[in-house]
């Protein structure tokens, strides 16, 4: 229901007359290659230096299931964010904020210890866009986020018994991309 929300928020915004504005919607190639995570970004550019993005990661997956080795990376997380452009949107340089949560389960891939929870943060990006056509983009970017992180970890994947719980603050790497954007 959120993501419809955000999509349609988007899709309002892209109707309104102005000739500095252009929408697009990308996915990280990187994102499927990290267990299956599904993504997406929307962006609308409000003038030639600014644009506003919208974004969602959905992996559901978990891998080895009752067995011995189970793994998961599970996720759903949503963020809302503003780029600035030094040169023009949608091509070159930029800077990028986020706010992000993220709702998590995780754990089996180096230890039995799984750990799942709910992250609230913003976070900091910058990456580099190159026109490989009138209506195709690539991107490269890479950042940081930090917040707090309300958390709950297990022994193991499957048996349940917890180790700790509580919150706690985090800095983690984010949105390590290179993604396809198909610009309206």
């Amino acid at each position: 229901k959120k993501l419809m929300t955000i999509v349609a928020a988007g899709l309002f915004l892209a109707c309104l007359p102005s000739g500095a504005q252009k929408f697009s919607v990308s996915t990280d190639l990187l994102g499927y290659a990290f267990f299956g995570t599904m993504n997406a970004d929307v962006s609308l550019a409000v003038s030639r230096k600014w644009s506003l993005t919208a974004g969602v990661r959905c992996n559901p997956f978990t891998f080895r299931k009752g067995e011995e080795r189970q793994f998961q990376v599970r996720q759903q997380s949503y963020a809302l964010g503003a780029r600035l452009w030094p040169w023009h949107t949608g091509s070159g340089w930029w800077l990028a904020g986020k706010l992000r949560y993220q709702e998590y389960n995780q754990g089996g891939l180096f230890s039995m210890e799984t750990s799942e929870g709910d992250r609230f943060g913003a976070g900091m990006y910058a990456g580099y866009t190159h026109m490989l056509g009138a209506h195709l983009n690539i991107e490269f970017g890479a950042g940081l986020w930090s917040g707090v992180d309300s958390y709950r970890r297990y022994s193991c994947p499957e048996c349940g018994m917890t180790l700790s719980s509580g919150k706690k603050a985090f800095l983690l790497p984010d949105d390590i991309m290179i993604s396809l954007a198909y610009v309206f």
